[in-house]
């Protein structure tokens, strides 16, 4: 895509070019109010969850150490931990607003959306069942969810006050995932996936560089120290994670990807890493200013997204699992029948159960 035509999306901005990229400070709501319909082909974004936790205010607080709606959580193994936003403390009120937020975000999504063009949303398992059904509302179509398994500090903890008390209990199980929304406009009636792939360049999603068709679980990992050094972000995903998404959101690997929260800019950093275009919209001017330089930086790391994670032996299990000609499911069913039968004296448990080809690939 030229950056030219991208200067075009501009549409009277703030705005800075980098590279094959555009970045603006803008609010998103009035930038998709104004771009032309169907002018994007896809989004990946991690937006404010909770609304309320990237309001100045709050924002001030968590810089100060003194909470508002971000928890600072105290020190582990010697290493502090990151702010986390309160998700648990959203009133019904707030949970309305949330709502509100993001069926009238999609309303905007769905038109400057090219038909078939995917929406990547990152959420959390305490409010993603809110802000899918929100997106749904606003005309989006939900496709599914990616799950990026990466083991946080969140949850795990010893009911509060009583920790002595209660020392076998934990009051909610530890992090070990983060659910990404996966949403489609949907295509013209009587269009085809294929048709829209001709005419839009949208539809599906782009295979791996294997040839293998992309999967909705990713081995992934807290973001690494090197990247937080260059963006100071709470939210700052890894570039490991986003190079991949980005690569796959264009089907046909041309077009203009928008992370309409883009923060210090990782998503647009991964894009021009993967040789694309990208639209990065900011409303804060710090987090904006601090992208000019965190950019090119995150762009510039020698980051693979298809090395294998440090999980090791589960990552191989995984990929084996996924691999195998055998339905790992259907085929503990027929042993669990197997078993059943065996102990009622019947003839079909004395047969070995049969395997199941599912033809993954």
């Amino acid at each position: 895509m030229k950056t030219a035509n991208l200067s075009s999306l501009a549409v009277g901005y703030p705005s800075h070019v980098i590279g094959q990229s555009l970045i603006l400070q803008a609010d998103c709501f009035e930038w998709l109010s104004r771009v032309p319909e169907n002018s994007i082909h896809a989004i990946i974004t991690d937006p404010p969850y909770g609304v309320k936790e990237y309001e100045f205010d709050q924002l001030q607080k968590r810089a100060n150490g003194n909470g508002g709606t971000w928890r600072i959580p105290p020190s582990f193994d010697g290493h502090m931990r990151s702010p986390l936003p309160r998700f648990t403390a959203l009133n019904q009120k707030e949970r309305e607003s949330l709502r509100h937020f993001f069926v009238e975000w999609a309303r905007l999504a769905v038109k400057a959306l090219r038909p078939g063009g995917h929406v990547f949303i990152a959420s959390n398992a305490f409010i993603s069942h809110l802000t899918f059904s929100a997106l749904v509302e606003g005309g989006l179509e939900f496709r599914g969810e990616i799950i990026r398994l990466v083991r946080t500090l969140r949850g795990g903890d010893r009911p509060k006050n009583a920790e002595k008390e209660f020392p076998q209990v934990s009051s909610m199980p530890r992090g070990c995932y983060e659910p990404w929304g996966l949403f489609r406009k949907p295509l013209p009636k009587g269009m085809t996936v294929a048709d829209c792939l001709r005419e839009f360049q949208t539809g599906g999603l782009r295979r791996l560089p294997n040839g293998n068709p992309f999967c909705d679980v990713i081995f992934s990992e807290r973001t690494p120290g090197q990247e937080r050094k260059i963006a100071n972000h709470p939210s700052l995903k890894p570039q490991s994670l986003l190079r991949q998404l980005v690569y796959v959101a264009l089907p046909l690997g041309e077009g203009i990807i928008v992370d309409p929260f883009m923060g210090s800019g990782s998503t647009v950093a991964a894009a021009e890493a993967q040789g694309l275009s990208c639209i990065g919209i900011e409303r804060y001017r710090e987090y904006f200013e601090m992208s000019t330089r965190a950019i090119p930086a995150l762009a510039a790391l020698d980051v693979s997204p298809w090395a294998q994670h440090p999980w090791g032996r589960q990552v191989r299990l995984f990929d084996e699992m996924l691999r195998s000609p055998i339905d790992p499911i259907g085929e503990h069913l027929a042993q669990a029948r197997s078993s059943d039968a065996g102990r009622n004296g019947a003839a079909a448990g004395r047969r070995a159960p049969r395997k199941t080809p599912v033809g993954l690939f």
